[in-house]
């Protein structure tokens, strides 16, 4: 059963810092008390790492966690709004008819496309033309896969108090035991497998808790130097 939004939204998540420091602990190496200590060349990496298998689980799936909801005017007699969704749109809603996409934005110039779709062109999205405003409500996936402190959300974490979306409990292993394996790159490592099969069942967990579809998992590569 999926957990809805406002529930994972609800909870406390592991901030950047620590997830850098469960990351040493597991490396063996020394913990630190702020960003500041981070100088070796292998806490620049790893500060890296996190966010990209961050990037690559969040980007992997259509997560439940990442929906959003967008509502936006189309003015009367416009057959077109700016495109302000940082994500990938998953419905298009207007007086209670979903809008399919229509790949032949041309169409949409001489308002020859079918009826109840839309289209993108650049940075804009494509109606039909209305003798009145519509209100749009937009479903999408956001492309913001971490937030601040202070919840609101952004592309990487990039502050020792940012966050990944990632929710409890799930974020600590995907993300610390996956950024180990990526960082050191090595099978043949003394703890690799176990880094591997705590980063896939934790993986596995999350899939079978949070997605929002069960019918296709891609999977999500740990790629090695």
């Amino acid at each position: 059963m999926a957990v809805s939004p406002e529930r994972l939204h609800e909870r406390e998540f592991m901030n950047y810092l620590e997830l850098i420091n469960k990351c040493l602990v597991e490396l063996n190496y020394k913990q630190v008390n702020s960003f500041s200590e981070l100088t070796k060349n292998d806490h620049k990496k790893l500060k890296n790492i996190l966010n990209i298998v961050n990037n690559d689980v969040c980007g992997s799936e259509k997560w439940d966690f990442l929906l959003r909801k967008k509502d936006i005017i189309l003015p009367a007699g416009s057959g077109e709004v700016e495109n302000t969704i940082d994500g990938r749109i998953e419905a298009v809603i207007a007086d209670g008819n979903k809008f399919e996409y229509y790949q032949d934005f041309e169409e949409f110039f001489v308002n020859a496309q079918p009826q109840n779709t839309y289209s993108l062109f650049n940075d804009k999205i494509l109606f039909p033309v209305f003798n009145k405003d519509k209100t749009l409500e937009i479903i999408y996936y956001t492309k913001n896969y971490a937030k601040n402190s202070d919840s609101e959300e952004k592309s990487l974490m990039d502050d020792e108090n940012d966050s990944s979306l990632i929710p409890e409990p799930f974020v600590e292993p995907i993300l610390v035991y996956g950024s180990c394996m990526r960082l050191k790159g090595n099978p043949e490592h003394v703890r690799f497998s176990y880094w591997y099969s705590m980063y896939k069942e934790a993986l596995t967990n999350l899939r079978a808790r949070i997605s929002s579809s069960m019918d296709d998992f891609p999977s999500v590569k740990i790629h090695r130097r």
